[in-house]
């Protein structure tokens, strides 16, 4: 019963190609940006949380001010040499700890120049951040101690200075005085605030307060958990350490911020699949529209058929063989729509994800749950007018012209 109402459907349809077509329109459209949109969103979503992983794992950042600021607040004490020993000897979760200030300034190679950002950091700055060297070496502890004037290049740095020469054991010009190139940084790209963690120049903190800041401050730690500690116990610790270095009061406010890297994830994560979201829903209109096409289009055909509905109510054909007849009839369309969306969502994701330069990320459930949804809305809509068929009588259905 259900292949011979489902052979009627498909001649229904053959028959007013054009017309169908245009009635699942609809349905295509609602499919594909409902499933593009989230299939985008789950890529945003995986970029992000790869883009802080870059940061390091397990990674604390604390900075001098109450507020989340990637600049120096000058208006709270910095930190000193002094906290970064103590942190390393009284908190014991942590793997390493590591200090740093940052400057502008613009670097020379022979003809070309390059304004970055140069890192005073100390030794423990790249097991921290979990980076590692393409080529050289890194500093060693004498030069940390003397504040020698040696760099590290990022892969942006050194691709605009030395192009595809060799840059390791050259010398470049940082502001007024010259750096030996003992190192250059492997590829991190970008990171979570669109900045590339590649364009920076690092030298040992010494040299950097010594000669660009001129001062002894401290402007950032970074702190490195154990991995079987637990983050927020670290950070715990780390919290009341530096509270009673910076004598603050029971009853004061922290002049300081901890942000664990995975909280900023997962933020920034909650936020982009909220948009995802709502994005998806307003695109979900589109479904409803669909649906009311079908509906509208399927009270036509009954109007048309009227005559042929007659026909076979009059030879025996039952209420319910009338009802799924036309019933299938608003499915197949509806589902030969759900298809050709979540083909079309196929394509225009994996080509927005190029542009947007976000992961592709196949998610198998939208995609059955949004044909099943599109099915779904056959039903709904296609169920009234399928019933007015079946409520037909034969005889004023034979008398129709």
């Amino acid at each position: 019963m259900f292949w011979n109402s489902l052979r009627l459907a498909l001649s229904a349809i053959r028959r007013n190609l054009v017309r169908s077509g245009l009635t699942v329109l609809g349905i295509v459209i609602g499919v594909a940006a409902v499933v593009t949109m989230v299939t985008l969103g789950d890529g945003a979503t995986r970029a992000i949380k790869a883009q802080i992983a870059s940061l390091g794992s397990n990674m604390l950042m604390v900075r001098p001010g109450q507020r989340i600021s990637f600049g120096r607040d000058v208006s709270v004490p910095q930190f000193r040499q002094a906290d970064l020993q103590a942190i390393r000897t009284q908190v014991s979760s942590l793997r390493a700890v590591a200090g740093g200030v940052n400057a502008s300034a613009t670097v020379v190679y022979g003809s070309k120049n390059w304004a970055t950002q140069v890192g005073g950091v100390t030794g423990d700055y790249l097991d921290v951040r979990q980076w590692t060297l393409s080529d050289g070496r890194d500093f060693n502890d004498a030069e940390q101690r003397a504040g020698k004037s040696v760099c590290i290049l990022g892969e942006t740095v050194r691709r605009q200075l030395f192009g595809a020469a060799q840059a390791v054991g050259t010398r470049i010009r940082v502001r007024q005085f010259s750096c030996d190139v003992i190192g250059v940084l492997t590829v991190k790209g970008q990171a979570s605030m669109g900045a590339d963690q590649d364009d920076l120049v690092l030298m040992p903190l010494r040299t950097v307060q010594r000669r660009m800041t001129g001062s002894t401050d401290i402007s950032a730690l970074l702190v490195a958990v154990a991995d079987d500690a637990a983050v927020s116990r670290a950070s715990n610790d780390l919290t009341r350490l530096l509270r009673e270095r910076r004598r603050i009061g029971p009853h004061d406010e922290d002049n300081f911020n901890v942000l664990d890297t995975r909280q900023i994830a997962d933020a920034l994560s909650g936020t982009t699949r909220i948009m995802t979201m709502l994005l998806a829903a307003v695109a979900a209109v589109s479904l409803l529209v669909g649906g009311i096409g079908i509906m509208n289009i399927m009270l036509v055909s009954v109007t048309e058929r009227t005559r042929e509905i007659g026909i076979r109510l009059a030879v025996g054909a039952l209420e319910r063989d009338v009802l799924t007849q036309f019933l299938v009839e608003a499915v197949t369309l509806s589902c030969f729509g759900g298809i050709i969306g979540l083909l079309l969502a196929a394509g225009a994701s994996a080509v927005l994800a190029r542009i947007a330069q976000v992961p592709f990320v196949f998610n198998p459930t939208i995609n059955l749950l949004a044909f099943v949804v599109s099915a779904a809305i056959g039903v709904v809509f296609g169920y009234f007018p399928a019933r007015r068929a079946a409520a037909l009588d034969p005889i004023e259905a034979l008398r129709h012209e």
